[in-house]
């Protein structure tokens, strides 16, 4: 008889057996100016991971996404206002079969290029590290995919 692995024999946590259920993804609200992010999550040969799960905090309201096949989330956040010296952004917390501990990362808004350019935490990275954390208008919302691993590693911050 053959059977399949057993969760002790593979490596976890399963976030699509519960957690990403429910529709927990919208932030926004009534908020004006509200607006969605959608993107995939990749692993380092840029293929999709399709048992993650992004979290985001905005405007003292949380909210998350669970990945489909393709690896896509989507979640929909009130537009956030500069903080502390820091251009408006969305921190993102991303949760993936064989991470020990979740990672932090965090979305910028194209609109403000001005303050993106002025922001300490933008201006210690790379520039293609810079890049990678600012979204990309798509449709009627942006576009911000996370890679894990790889040369276009999406930069990861401690918590």
């Amino acid at each position: 008889m053959s059977a399949g692995p057993t969760p002790s024999q593979t490596v976890g946590p399963f976030f699509s057996l519960g957690l990403t259920q429910r529709a927990d993804n919208d932030l926004g609200g009534d908020a004006a100016g509200a607006v969605w992010i959608r993107g995939r999550v990749l692993d380092g040969q840029g293929d999709p991971v399709p048992d993650a799960m992004v979290e985001a905090w905005a405007a003292g309201r949380w909210g998350r996404s669970g990945t489909t096949q393709d690896g896509g989330y989507s979640l929909r956040v009130p537009a956030p206002a500069a903080l502390d010296g820091q251009a408006p952004h969305v921190p993102l917390l991303v949760f993936a079969r064989g991470l020990l501990k979740p990672v932090l990362t965090r979305a910028y808004f194209p609109e403000h290029a001005q303050a993106n350019a002025a922001d300490p935490v933008l201006a210690a990275l790379e520039d293609a590290q810079q890049a990678g954390l600012t979204a990309i208008p798509d449709g009627d919302g942006l576009r911000f995919d996370i890679r894990l691993q790889g040369p276009d590693q999406t930069a990861f911050f401690a918590r």
